[in-house]
């Protein structure tokens, strides 16, 4: 029953991506600031259909903490919802994300004209350059950069490495960072779309002031994210 739950909700979340992402295009044509809140619909409706087909309830923590103006929202990465959620949970969301995605049908339109921040992996320093630029217009809009320091997902528990990258735009913007700790991987996996009923949890951390060293910085954020994404693992999610 969980796997065919599963299955139908592959098919909202491709589905209603599709569907509002081509209802919302003419809007893109009036100004690409619409394609935040058609992102904004879509990823409201995916949670709805997460919630319903799915049995995952999802609960926010630390909203005190939620940035109103330009700031950097540094999270864990276990599970695809983590890219999801942040477009219903922050006011203007700006993803640092792969240049691959701008490839993919409706959601790389909207990638590529609504001021998210593309990074090729393979451009090294010249990507540095090019992500830079692009999250101080980010910023200059008073929107919250979101970046996962892994750079990619992992299993709850599962060992990582935290990339300079995200130290890159903490120094250049001087804004705070606002750590995102979650226990997304307590009910969908890092991989495919095993995902099972229960509670997951998005907990904002109080904001990192500019002007740390890159060290202090590095350590504050690892120490905060991994302390606090384990204490909700081990928590009763009830």
């Amino acid at each position: 029953m969980t796997a065919l739950r599963a299955g139908l909700f592959v098919l909202w979340f491709y589905g209603s991506m599709t569907v509002i992402g081509l209802l919302g295009m003419p809007l893109m044509l009036l100004s690409p600031r619409y394609g935040i809140d058609v992102a904004r619909t879509w990823s409201a409706v995916s949670m709805w259909g997460l919630r319903w087909i799915c049995g995952v309830k999802i609960r926010v923590d630390g909203k005190a903490h939620i940035p109103q103006g330009a700031a950097i929202v540094a999270g864990k990465h276990q599970a695809q919802l983590d890219t999801v959620a942040p477009f219903v949970l922050l006011p203007r969301p700006a993803f640092v994300l792969k240049k691959e995605l701008l490839a993919m049908p409706v959601f790389g339109y909207f990638a590529g004209r609504s001021g998210h921040i593309p990074v090729d992996r393979e451009a090294q320093a010249s990507a540095l350059k090019t992500m830079l630029r692009a999250a101080r217009k980010a910023r200059d809009e008073g929107r919250q950069i979101v970046i996962f320091p892994e750079g990619t997902r992992h299993a709850p528990g599962e060992p990582s490495e935290y990339k300079i990258g995200v130290f890159a735009l903490y120094r250049d913007l001087g804004v705070p960072c606002v750590p995102l700790a979650l226990d997304t991987g307590r009910v969908w996996s890092k991989s495919g779309y095993k995902i099972k009923p229960g509670v997951t949890t998005f907990r904002f951390l109080e904001p990192i002031p500019p002007g740390l060293s890159r060290d202090a910085f590095m350590q504050t954020l690892q120490t905060r994210l991994d302390a606090e994404s384990a204490a909700l693992l081990a928590a009763d999610p009830a």
